[in-house]
């Protein structure tokens, strides 16, 4: 059987994979957001405001400030690296399910381009054509491991 996409589906997985490279930048910039956050709550951790003896409110904000922020970032940073690794599964045709996964992820989280490239993402990938040609170099990289 011939695994051959049309010039339509090749385009599409292309597009989307520069999608995804752009959309993890983007994302790799978000994790950044919080850093104002990271600072402020290690200031409030390390500083004199915090040793004095009302200071547990301020170690305590301190904390949650530094934890939301860390947390945030990790996440973001997380995403990013999977839409990356999304965007070179995409153009060598490999991982389609973990794909789909990213694509539903970013829908969510990545509002508003993210919604829709991961919304086209999922269209392109449900094709029948596109699925078989995913399988088939699953198949064949499979088969090399062996």
């Amino acid at each position: 059987m011939e695994n051959r996409l049309s010039k339509e589906d090749e385009d599409g997985l292309r597009l989307l994979s520069l999608g995804h490279y752009i959309i993890a930048g983007f994302e790799t910039l978000a994790g950044f957001l919080p850093s104002f956050h990271l600072a402020m709550g290690i200031w409030l951790l390390t500083s004199d405001v915090a040793r004095s003896k009302n200071g547990a409110p301020a170690a305590l904000f301190g904390g949650f400030f530094t934890l939301i922020a860390v947390t945030w970032m990790l996440l973001a940073w997380s995403l990013a690296t999977c839409l990356v690794i999304a965007g070179r599964s995409l153009a060598d045709r490999k991982r389609r399910t973990f794909c789909l996964v990213v694509a539903g992820a970013e829908a969510m989280l990545c509002v508003p381009f993210g919604t829709v490239l991961g919304m086209f993402t999922i269209i392109v990938l449900l094709r029948p054509a596109v699925r078989e040609v995913f399988e088939a170099t699953d198949r064949s990289v499979s088969r090399r491991r062996v």
